[in-house]
């Protein structure tokens, strides 16, 4: 397998070696990321966006990649995240396999890839290798960090581990632990991946890759992604317009199973399976009680910036509302000004990336005031 790198990428050296949180340390790491606008004089505009677990680097179009990113709608001059205003910089997940250091890379010590070989990933790796990002672009404090789900929790690591790394934070559809649904849906994904045959204890190339694996877990994480309000508003009951064939007569019927079935063939060749386990249980592992003496709110009380938003959507079952509102509340008892925006998106968790207006509202007010 190999890493799927965007066009127009940049990559930052991460020092060597770069310890883990749960133990090893790497050579020759990397970080993928992008930037939009420019950095003033004073270096205080910057912008930090820390993504979920699938996405690259590229969330618009800029100079080195003019198609359109995954987050084109909210990112971009007079947008909602102004770049005729702030510098904003995106960075690739650590660990991912679209251009940061993960397990799809190759192992400078063995010259083959890392695969299962490379070291027990947490969330917290990911957070200290955005941190030196930064750090490497000559930023002292971020303007905002911006966390979008698994990238919500990556931003509170940040926070909590590299004090006054920025003044303000924007956590979107994240959470400050792994709540037993969550981790529920994961597990049944990672198992998924891991009971294919192809998948060869994560020993598999191009030609024996573990496809119904990774497609089973992407329709998993799809449901969970969207709500049954949006699936109900948008297939209903209706089916199929061609009859199913008499040699497979449990196949595709609903419009909705075709659905699931597309998308999981789009992802499944452009996402390292091994890469997909590895952040996958970084998520679970994730804990901020453990910063707190066991109590989570103690655990977020311990960061410190001056201005904060917790946004979510009603409709989220995968980061419920709930944990938006516990991260306001944490925040708030480390004397942030920190407010709670439950929005009324039929979206689902994915509602950031779709429900522009709602969300661009919340986002753009946010930063218009600081």
């Amino acid at each position: 397998m190999s890493e799927f790198i965007p066009p127009g990428t940049r990559f930052h050296a991460l020092p060597s070696p770069f310890p883990m949180k749960r133990g090893g340390a790497l050579h020759g790491a990397r970080i993928a990321y992008e930037t939009w606008g420019d950095l003033n004089a004073a270096r205080d505009n910057a912008v930090l966006i820390v993504t979920g677990l699938s996405p690259d680097a590229h969330a618009a179009s800029n100079a080195g990649n003019p198609e359109p990113g995954w987050w084109e709608a909210m990112l971009g001059p007079g947008k909602a995240i102004d770049t005729d205003r702030w510098f904003v910089v995106c960075v690739n997940s650590f660990g991912s396999c679209k251009g940061s250091t993960g397990p799809a890379s190759v192992n400078p010590a063995t010259g083959d890839l890392y695969r299962l070989d490379f070291p027990e990933l947490s969330v917290e790796d990911g957070a200290d290798a955005a941190f030196d990002v930064v750090r490497g672009l000559g930023i002292e404090r971020l303007a905002c960090l911006v966390g979008n789900s698994m990238g919500g929790m990556t931003a509170l690591a940040l926070l909590l581990r590299h004090p006054g790394a920025a003044r303000t934070h924007i956590n979107i559809s994240g959470s400050a632990q792994a709540l037993p649904f969550s981790i529920a849906i994961r597990s049944l994904q990672r198992e998924a991946i891991r009971l294919d045959p192809n998948w060869n204890h994560g020993g598999y190339d191009d030609a024996t890759y573990p496809e119904s694996g990774m497609r089973m877990a992407r329709k998993l994480g799809v449901i969970t992604y969207r709500s049954a309000l949006e699936w109900d508003g948008r297939f209903g009951r209706v089916r199929l317009e061609s009859d199913r064939p008499d040699e497979d007569p449990f196949g595709l019927e609903f419009q909705v199973e075709s659905y699931l079935e597309g998308h999981a063939r789009r992802f499944v060749r452009r996402f390292d399976p091994n890469c997909y386990l590895y952040l996958s249980r970084s998520m679970d592992w994730f804990d901020l009680a453990e910063y707190g003496d066991g109590d989570v709110l103690r655990g977020l009380a311990r960061i410190r910036v001056d201005k904060a938003v917790a946004i979510g959507a009603h409709t989220d079952i995968l980061f419920p509302l709930q944990q938006q509102e516990q991260i306001a509340e944490g925040l708030r008892l480390g004397g942030a000004q920190a407010d709670f925006v439950p929005l009324d998106s039929p979206q689902g968790h994915d509602a950031f990336l779709v429900d522009i207006p709602r969300f661009s509202a919340a986002i753009g007010g946010f930063l218009s005031g600081i």
